[in-house]
């Protein structure tokens, strides 16, 4: 899942990819990487991220996911937000996928994404981008509790009639560097759950454990993808689809591998 930014503030691309050209040749190079989805984003979700009002947030996402399908890419088109009005409109214009961070928080999202057949992404995450790095961060079981919570989201988006659900740990969301390692080891408690999305790429933990600036991360955002996808991951949102294929591949065919 390549990642289309199209926010000021986001804490790797912020603004490089606001205007729909650039966006759309962003997205393109994605693809020829070898991107099968997108995902388009409008609001910073990063730490320390200020709230984006619903006006400003379809300026922002609308043209682009008009453009990106218009385009006819052969990916699969996510809308990143967890404002209903947003799905609603990205959903109306050829999104098929929601990737809501806040895992259905808006009253009216699981609705939504119901009446529109679509495919919902629940993510994990505890207090706002605002917060939710601030103070002391404990879990008595980090996996556990994000399986438990999980699951609860996942029998509201099922009980409003949601029939493609899919995971996501939330790596950095309301959690530490040695939270974020505990995830990725244990991702395969999530599977049962439905397919799991990791996203870790050029996160601030990578930083923390090699010393590199956020845009110095590759090779590091490229080592944890395979090892999610050893460890049941099944969809890598990612930055840079190009400095992870090779690995993920490497990985993937030591994951399936079969002794004569």
């Amino acid at each position: 899942m390549g990642i289309v930014n199209v926010t000021p503030d986001s804490f790797s691309d912020g603004g490089r990819h606001m205007a729909v050209r650039a966006a759309l040749e962003h997205a393109e190079r994605l693809v020829r990487e070898g991107a099968t989805l997108l995902d388009v984003g409008g609001e910073s979700t990063r730490p320390g991220a200020l709230p984006v009002s619903a006006d400003d947030e379809l300026e922002r996402v609308i043209p682009v996911v008009e453009a990106l399908a218009a385009a006819g890419l052969p990916v699969a088109l996510s809308v990143d937000t967890r404002k209903a009005v947003v799905a609603k409109a990205a959903l109306a214009i050829g999104a098929h996928i929601v990737n809501d961070v806040s895992a259905l928080e808006d009253a009216e999202m699981a609705e939504t994404i119901a009446a529109h057949d679509a495919a919902v992404i629940l993510m994990h995450k505890r207090g706002d981008p605002r917060t939710m790095q601030q103070g002391e961060l404990r879990y008595d079981d980090i996996t556990a509790t994000v399986v438990t919570e999980l699951e609860r989201a996942c029998a509201k988006a099922r009980t409003a009639g949601i029939g493609r659900i899919l995971v996501d740990p939330g790596i950095g969301f309301g959690k530490t560097a040695e939270h974020n390692l505990v995830l990725t080891k244990t991702l395969r408690a999530l599977t049962r759950l439905g397919p799991v999305v990791y996203g870790a790429s050029r996160k601030r933990f990578l930083g923390e454990l090699t010393g590199r600036d956020v845009d110095d991360r590759e090779r590091a955002t490229a080592a944890i993808n395979a090892l999610a996808i050893m460890n049941g991951a099944s969809i890598l949102r990612v930055h840079d689809v190009a400095a992870c294929l090779d690995a993920v591949k490497v990985a993937s065919a030591v994951r399936d591998a079969k002794s004569s």
